[in-house]
């Protein structure tokens, strides 16, 4: 069984910085791509970044280009975002998700098979 645990979420000024952090465990975590979604109040889910398997190839949201970093560290199982530069439009709860295969690094919901609980981030200005 597949348990996503975000945690790092938090409250912070605009300008600031948070990283979060992903635990998987359930299976060969190393196999598989890994992504942030995020959804604001009153908005749908949105796509923010993704990661493959390896960490060799990574896509980004336009809203958070420059600003945010996805990495994973394989041997700990676990996937980060770290988040600079803080918006108060980057209010809202982050997910991780973890891909339906080792490659993808797209948004298309239907290609993450499994996702966390999410973790509250919240900017203020």
């Amino acid at each position: 069984q597949v348990q996503l645990v975000e945690s790092g979420g938090g409250l912070v000024q605009a300008g600031g910085s948070l990283r979060l952090s992903c635990a998987a465990s359930g299976r060969t975590f190393s196999s598989y791509a890994m992504g942030w979604f995020r959804q604001a109040p009153g908005k749908e889910r949105e796509f923010v970044t993704a990661i493959n398997w390896s960490g060799g190839n990574t896509y980004y949201a336009d809203s958070v280009k420059g600003r945010f970093t996805i990495s994973r560290d394989n041997a700990k199982n676990t996937v980060y975002l770290q988040m600079n530069s803080l918006k108060p439009e980057d209010t809202g709860v982050y997910y991780c998700a973890q891909g339906r295969g080792p490659s993808y690094t797209g948004g298309d919901f239907g290609r993450y098979g499994y996702w966390g609980q999410g973790t509250q981030v919240t900017v203020s200005s």
